[in-house]
Parts: structure tokens; C-alpha cells; sequence
């Protein structure tokens, strides 16, 4: 990976860092990389994820998954459990890869109604085995199958904890079991069982993933000028200090448009703490210069924008035609229309005096989405260690949970009480 913070100094931008400021920047990284060093060499909690690309075993996964004969594959998950997975099928270019990450029912019922789930696998994954949205649409899936006369229990995965109703399940069933990684928050897991099964699945080359993580955790080190993951964690921090409250990611890859959903609960629900944190807005370049880029531009001076791009990807020509005003794109190609809107966007937002920072991959291809999952996750992880935050827990999520479970009739909870408690003030 590679990142330019040029638009993000002060020269350019408002708010932006001086040169001064980023020496200071680099002497707060290089406190945070040993903090974070001593954690991965500890397999401490949540600093274990930065072990993933070493401790991951591509083999074991695809062992495991060896009987599985499908041709599509249905990850019933939430959060974490499902975002991963869908980052990394959608930047191989997979299209035979659901999810149920909702209980919206119609959602639900449309989607089993399309599936030919006699060619479909089943990938359920929950760390406990009880969250009540995995469970559900579980529940809901394993009887569809059963109505249409299809055997489940040939086609079903289970990424889970050592305990829990899913281990039990998969034990009594015979069902191939992975284990969610000890110590690694579900949003930190995608480069583990909990993102890769589909993959492996459906035949891709899952330890070419890992390869490309293990790349860029070699470049993690002390310095933010040697290492992008850092630099980018160091000015997003930066600039949220000096009131760029909103990360607005905008990837220009229509099979990047998944890791930027990914990217928002990882810089949401890492870092939204004890009143800190960037808000996270999903763009997809070119599509949204034509919606959002108006705000990003001529609005408040509240933002990061992050842009990230493919250096290579396959092209396609644009044909020639004599249409006045049109005549000069057939010289040209798609990805080349598309670079020059990238490269356009940039300018105008550094213009316009707007903080924007340009992230670069070689190809969004196997090795490249492994590098942009493990580049993103440290880059977190250095900006949580910067801001002071608990970068691994998330309470909040918690207190939702907990709020739900009594509503639908489990032991009520203080959380559920204060839903009850609720005033309304009805206008119809």
C-alpha cells in the first residue's frame, strides 16, 4: 500500500498538520508502535489481530472445507462476522456469495427464494454462538432447506468459540468447525477463518490473501514516514484532533465498494469513544462526484477524504464515434476516464483548501485486498493508540444487545427498561 499525505498538511488544507506537528506526530507513533509491538509479541488482546497474517492457516481452512461441493456460498453473520468475508469475495470478483447480515424478513425470503440451494453451501458464523441475529436467520435458513428437501448438514460451515449452541450444534451434526481466533474482536477477524471460508470455498487462493498481509506487516515500524499503515492512522488522528470529524472513504473500484462498508465499522466501532472518533461516510468514485463530492467540497471544513484506487486493473477501450464533444474519449479507455476523475477529485477538494488522503494498491486482486485489511486494521489500531481510546471493545454495541435481548423476552435487563421507558410524542 501506498499514501500520499501531501493534501493533508497545512500548506494545502484547513484543518491540516504543519510540518512541525508531524515531527511531533512521528515521536507519538513511534511511543505507540512499541506499545503496539509488545502487545502482537504477547498475543495480547485485540493486538493478536496483527498476528493473523503469520498465525492464519490458509491449509487448515481449506481442509476443512474440502467436502464442502458448492457453487455459491450463504454467510449468515452480522458485523464482523460478515463484512470481512464479503470485502474479501467481492475484491476477488466473486458474485456467488450472499449474505443474510439482516433480519429484514422480505430481504431474507427473497434472497432463499433465489438460491439454488442444492448448489448453495451454508457459512454460519457468531464467536459465541448466541447472537440473536446470526441464530434467526440460522434458524430460518436450515428451514428452508429442510422444505425443499435439501440436506443442510452436507452444505454447512461453522466459524465459532470453543462453547456455545453453534460448537454443540456442529458436534452433534458432524459439521466442519473453524475457530473465530482467540483474542481478535469479529471486526479485526477477516483475515482468518471468520473472512476466508467463503472464499475457499468457492476455489480462490485464500493463502495469497495472507501473503499480502504478511507484506505490509513487514513494513509496520516506528516511523510514520516508513510505514503507510501508520501514516495514514497518524494524520486521520491528527486531523480528528483538529476537528475533521467525518472520514469520508472513497474507494474507486466498484469491487472496493465492500471494504469501505467494512472500513466504517472498523474506524466506527474502534474508535468512537469517551467523545472522540470520525464518523465514517461510504463514497463510491466515480459514482458519488455526481451525489456527495459537492458537500466534501463547498461544505463545512469538518472532513478527511480518503481516496484509494487501484494502480492496475484490467481496461476496456472506448470506442471511437464522431459525436461532436464526444470525439475525444475514443482516444482513451475506462480506466483511464476513471484516473482522471480520480486524480480531478483530488485537486478540487486540495483547491477548495479540504484535507484528502491518496491510498494506493498495486491491483485489487488477492495479495492486494490481504494488504488493504492488515494496512487499515494497524492503521486503527495506531490511531486508537494516539487518541487514547479502548481500541477493542465495543460497550455501546453491548448495551444494544443486552437492550434487545430482553425486549424479545429474556431476562429483562436495565437496558430494556429504560426502551420501556421510553416518551413518545406521536404526530400522525
Amino acid at each position: 500500500m501506498r499514501v500520499d499525505i501531501g493534501n493533508a498538511l497545512d500548506a494545502v488544507a484547513t484543518p491540516g498538520i504543519t510540518t512541525d506537528a508531524l515531527d511531533r506526530l512521528d515521536a507519538e507513533v513511534a511511543e505507540a508502535h512499541d506499545t503496539i509491538a509488545a502487545g502482537m509479541s504477547n498475543a495480547a488482546f485485540g493486538y493478536a489481530s496483527l498476528n493473523l497474517p503469520e498465525t492464519t492457516s490458509a491449509t487448515g481452512i481449506q481442509r476443512a472445507v474440502a467436502d464442502v461441493d458448492a457453487d455459491a456460498v450463504l454467510t449468515v453473520g452480522i458485523g464482523g462476522s460478515a463484512l470481512g468475508a464479503k470485502t474479501v469475495s467481492a475484491a476477488l470478483g466473486e458474485s456467488e456469495h450472499y449474505l443474510l447480515d439482516n433480519v429484514d424478513p422480505e430481504h431474507a425470503a427473497r434472497l432463499l427464494d433465489g438460491l439454488n440451494l442444492d448448489r448453495t453451501a451454508v457459512n454460519v458464523v457468531s464467536r459465541s454462538g448466541t447472537t440473536a441475529e446470526t441464530l434467526a436467520n440460522f434458524l430460518v435458513v436450515r428451514d428452508a432447506y429442510e422444505s425443499a428437501g435439501v440436506d443442510w448438514t452436507e452444505r454447512t460451515v461453522v466459524t465459532t468459540g470453543d462453547a456455545g449452541p453453534l460448537a454443540d450444534l456442529a458436534s452433534e451434526e458432524g459439521l466442519p468447525r473453524l475457530a473465530v481466533p482467540e483474542g481478535v474482536p469479529g471486526r479485526f477477524a477477516a483475515l482468518s477463518a471468520v473472512g476466508l471460508v467463503p472464499a475457499a470455498i468457492l476455489g480462490h487462493d485464500i493463502e495469497a490473501v495472507l501473503a499480502g498481509a504478511r507484506s505490509a506487516r513487514e513494513s509496520l515500524s516506528g516511523s510514520l514516514h516508513d510505514c503507510p499503515a501508520y501514516a495514514y492512522g497518524a494524520v486521520a488522528a491528527a486531523l480528528e484532533r483538529r476537528g475533521a470529524h467525518t472520514n469520508a472513504f472513497m474507494p474507486y473500484a466498484e469491487a472496493l465498494e465492500p471494504f469501505a462498508e467494512w472500513f466504517a465499522q472498523l474506524w466506527a466501532e474502534s474508535l468512537g469513544k469517551d467523545g472522540q472518533g470520525q464518523t465514517p461516510a461510504r463514497a463510491l468514485g466515480a459514482t458519488d462526484q455526481h451525489s456527495q463530492l459537492q458537500l466534501y467540497r463547498a461544505g463545512r471544513h469538518d472532513k478527511l477524504v480518503t481516496l484509494v484506487r487501484p494502480r492496475k486493473r484490467a481496461d476496456r477501450s472506448i470506442p471511437q464515434t464522431d459525436v461532436e464533444g464526444l470525439a475525444y474519449l475514443g482516444d482513451s479507455t475506462l480506466a483511464d476516464l476513471l484516473d482522471a476523475e480520480f486524480e480531478a477529485t483530488e485537486a478540487s477538494l486540495a483547491a477548495a483548501g479540504q484535507p484528502n488522503v491518496r491510498v494506493e494498491v498495486d491491483r485489487v486482486d488477492e495479495r492486494g485486498i490481504g494488504d488493504l485489511l492488515f494496512s487499515f486494521e494497524a492503521a486503527c489500531v495506531l490511531a486508537g493508540e494516539l487518541m487514547g481510546v479502548e481500541t477493542f471493545t465495543q460497550p455501546a454495541v453491548e448495551w444494544g444487545k443486552s437492550a434487545a435481548r430482553g425486549l424479545l423476552g429474556g431476562t429483562d435487563t436495565e437496558e430494556s427498561e429504560t426502551v420501556r421507558e421510553k416518551r413518545e410524542v406521536i404526530i400522525q
